[in-house]
This record gives structure tokens, sequence and C-alpha cells, in this order.
């Protein structure tokens, strides 16, 4: 390992225009900190922030950065908002289910502040735009809930010059640090080599605690806040974790590694991250996917759908929790949930086909893995799970 290098704490962004009397005003507390002051917010006046995703980690942070006078955020994001979403995405509302969540979010600022300008960026960030997005702003948040995207984030800041503050969040924990080339590590130093496809679940199949995100997302409008306006020390070369379960607070140091190859280039992060080509991120696949996917472990909506249609012998296994049974399930599944599945091995047939599913798929491959090491030969599992199968193949299921 090298040595870190300590960030240099000058401001990130030069201050604008003095502040009206009402922004004084609004401000006023804010402004009043010790080492703070009109310039600093007026340096924050001045900003451009990218906020990657409307989701757990955005909601937290957007409508906290309008309300310290933020003056441009930009947001990427291509999802609608859904019932599921609420408990913990609390810049949408019940009024709006089926809406964009750029649209809500931007509505949500505007109540709070309708002179912060909003910048809606409705694309899937991938590495032929992430450059040309990112050459657009001061600083870049990561609040997505993949490796394919923190990568990808990771290096279009590093190659744009920019710092990245970035968060993680699963179940009652979570994380966040900064990555700055040039003056620090970045995320590749802390996570060199990208865990295995399906071994790190995502907030949807492992949950995630609400007040997590809330936390989390406090931190990393503390560090942008740091970053803008040269206050403190950012989190650059440490990492901040929170266990909620136990109320502490953890930090954890690292250094950039001579073993971490130069970032020159964005590259296939999908490949990087170990993700066949059906598996797009956190997408469902898509037709031209799927027909691409010659993987004899697994199955698409539209062929399993064929398959229990055409009444052809098949056990289908619901590897889900029984919650998530009673919102939505395929009729003839056999619930045996994941967490239990080793002791119902003898409830798994050998004589005939079996097709594993869960929400997404990431649990059904585990189980997979689980019963082809128990030396079953006879098991798929369902790509995208039942939300798949339900945009796909049977529009009248319930998605959540």
């Amino acid at each position: 390992m090298t040595s870190t290098v300590r960030p240099d704490r000058q401001p990130l962004v030069e201050p604008g225009e003095p502040l009206s009397p009402s922004r004084l005003i609004r401000y006023s507390r804010q402004i009043a900190n010790p080492n703070f002051g009109e310039i600093a917010q007026r340096r924050l006046a001045q900003a451009r922030v990218l906020v990657v995703g409307a989701g757990g980690l955005g909601s937290a942070t957007i409508p906290a950065l309008a309300a310290m006078g933020v003056g441009t955020i930009g947001v990427i994001d291509t999802d609608d908002v859904e019932l599921s979403n609420l408990h913990r995405q609390q810049a949408h509302g019940v009024a709006d289910i089926g809406r964009s969540k750029l649209d809500s979010v931007a509505e949500t600022v505007a109540r709070i502040d309708p002179e912060i300008g909003v910048i809606r960026h409705n694309v899937w960030l991938d590495s032929h735009n992430a450059l040309e997005l990112f050459s657009n702003y001061d600083l870049v948040l990561d609040g997505s809930d993949n490796f394919v995207t923190r990568y990808l984030v990771n290096d279009a800041a590093a190659l744009s010059d920019i710092p990245l503050v970035w968060g993680a969040i699963l179940a009652y924990g979570g994380q966040a640090g900064v990555a700055w080339a040039g003056h620090g590590p970045t995320y590749r130093d802390l996570f060199p080599v990208p865990p295995a496809p399906g071994t790190v679940p995502s907030c949807a199949e492992g949950g995630v605690l609400p007040t997590v995100c809330a936390m989390i997302g406090a931190i990393m409008g503390s560090e942008t806040i740091k970053l803008i306006t040269g206050i403190g020390e950012p989190l650059v070369g440490r990492v901040t974790t929170y266990d909620a379960l136990s109320g502490r607070f953890r930090e954890l140091e690292y250094a950039a590694s001579d073993d971490v190859a130069p970032i020159t280039e964005l590259v296939d992060y999908e490949a990087f991250c170990g993700l066949r080509p059906a598996q797009n991120s956190s997408h469902a696949a898509t037709e031209g996917d799927a027909a691409n996917d010659t993987d004899t472990d697994t199955i698409d909506s539209r062929e399993l759908a064929a398959l229990l249609h055409s009444g052809s012998p098949v056990q289908l296994i619901d590897v889900r929790e029984p919650f998530e049974r009673a919102i939505v399930t395929i009729d003839s599944a056999e619930l045996i949930p994941l967490r239990g599945l080793e002791g119902h091995l003898g409830d798994i047939r050998t004589d005939v086909p079996v097709v594993l599913y869960c929400h997404h798929g990431m649990r059904s491959e585990r189980a997979l893995r689980v019963l082809q090491s128990a030396g079953f030969s006879n098991i798929r599992h369902l790509l995208g799970g039942i939300d798949d199968y339900a945009q796909v193949s049977d529009p009248a299921l319930t998605r959540y």
C-alpha cells in the first residue's frame, strides 16, 4: 500500500454572487456556524452536484442538498415510483406512485426551495454517456444499488477529475466514503475486486431499514458540503460504517494500492462484475438478452410460461419468504424459502425439471448453487425472477 494523500481542503467551488436578504435569512442558522459564513453559502449556491439515483439514498440526500442551498442538482434515474419504495424513499408519496422518480423528486425540491435548479437525466448511466454527463458537474453522489454502477461512477469521476461521495445500505447497516483520484484512494482501492454475482443481495432481496437510508444519506450530504466549501476533513481514505442494531459507528482507513491498475478508460462494467448479458445490472432481462443466453442453468420468462402452459411435468419452487408469496405468486409454485432449503432436499424432485424463482433472480441463483452442490443436475432458475415474469409473461401479477 502507498500512503494516503491528505486532501488539501481547498474549496471545490468558487463563491457566486452576494446573497439577497431573503436568502441570508433562509440560511442564517447555517451561515452562523463557526468557519462557515456567507462565502461558504455562496459557494453552495454556485455548486453543481450530480446525484446517481432517486431511490433510498437519493431521497435522503437530494432534499437535504436543496435545503442547504446547493444551487443546481442533477439527478440520474429511469425508474417510476412503486408502493414498495415509500417506506424508505421519503421524497416520494402515495400520489407519486406510477410517476417518474425524477418528476417526483423535482417537485419535492420545488416545495423546499423553488430557486434550486433540478436537471433531470432520464437515462441509464453507462460507459457511453458517463463522461459527458459528469463534465457538467463539480461533484457526484452515488446512491446506486448495484456494483456495476458503483465501479462505473468511480471510474468516470476519476477520469473527470471530480470527487465522488458514495454510500451503500443493506438491512440494518450502511457505509459512506469519499473517493477522489489525485487526492487520495478511490473505490477501487477499497474494493479492488467486485463480489461474485448473487453473493450480495440488493435491498429488494435483503431488506433495508429506512432510518439507515436517512443516516447514510445525512453523512453523504455532510461530505458534499465539506468538499464544496472547504470546511472540515472529508472522508478521503476513510469509510464510516453504521450499525443500526447496535447504534455504533466505526471507521476504516485505507490507502491507494500499488496493485490496483490506474484508471485510464471506462470499460465493460457488466463483464468486470461477472454478469451475463441477460442479467443487465439490476434490470430485468430483455428479449434480446434472453435469446443470447446459452446458460443451461437458467430459464427466461417466456420459456417458463410456455413450459407451464404446455402441461409438461415441472416442479416450480418459490425460494422467497412467506410474506412475499402473500403479495404475489405463480400458480402451482411450492414455497421453500432459501434460508431453509438445505433442510428440504428431500422435497426436491429428480424425475422432472425443477425451476427456482425469487423476486429478481439473485436468491434463486444462490439456491441453484446449493442444490447443484448437493448433487442435483435437473435444476434451473428464472432470470429476473417473478418481477420479470410479471412484466413479460403475466401482466396481471402484482409487482413489488
